[in-house]
């Protein structure tokens, strides 16, 4: 089996700084945004710091897909060939799929508050009382990226669960058990 460093690097780096920048942004910038002072400083703060992660999680995403599409390249006899490669090869498509989906409509919704420029907001995502009066097409939108913080460490968590799975269908025994059972399968025999 030949080496895939770069391609497994640009994989993992990516995806670990996609999941863990999220989520540190999620538990921690939000939270701290709070604390900034008046409501219109927790939104200016939030934005602030959103709008610097975002270059950096378009580079780790950039890099994970990029790497995804060299580990592919460097496994498709595996997929073609070793039974169950092919299943998790599929989930972890969908997943990054979802992940991209939830993480480019994010975006969207980021966009937006962000462009309000400062606006009244009582934790990062969620919005106060006077944002809920008076813009409620705004309130809606953080509350959107309320629920997106959590759904984006989730789905790239996921994947980082299923990347750790691939890396043991990797194993030798592995290799050996699921070509059997892909040749067993083709010919009809069930393997024990």
């Amino acid at each position: 089996m030949a080496r895939n460093t770069l391609s497994r690097t640009l994989h993992d780096l990516g995806l670990s700084a996609w999941f863990g920048g999220t989520l540190a942004n999620a538990v921690a910038l939000n939270a701290a945004a709070a604390e900034a002072g008046s409501d219109t400083d927790t939104g200016r703060v939030a934005n602030a710091g959103w709008d610097r992660w975002t270059p950096v999680n378009a580079l780790a995403i950039g890099a994970h897909l990029v790497g995804s599409v060299g580990q592919l390249k460097a496994n498709k006899q595996r997929v073609a060939h070793q039974d169950g490669v092919a299943a998790m090869s599929t989930l972890k498509t969908l997943l990054t799929a979802a992940a991209l989906g939830a993480t480019a409509y994010s975006r969207i919704l980021g966009q937006k508050v962000s462009a309000a420029e400062n606006p009244p907001s009582k934790r990062g995502t969620k919005p106060s009382k006077r944002t809920k009066a008076l813009q409620p097409d705004l309130a809606a939108a953080q509350q959107q990226l309320d629920t997106l913080q959590w759904v984006i460490p989730a789905l790239t968590g996921a994947l980082v669960a299923v990347s750790s799975y691939a890396g043991e269908q990797q194993r030798p025994s592995e290799v050996a058990r699921g070509l059997a059972g892909k040749d067993a399968a083709a010919s009809g025999v069930v393997p024990t």
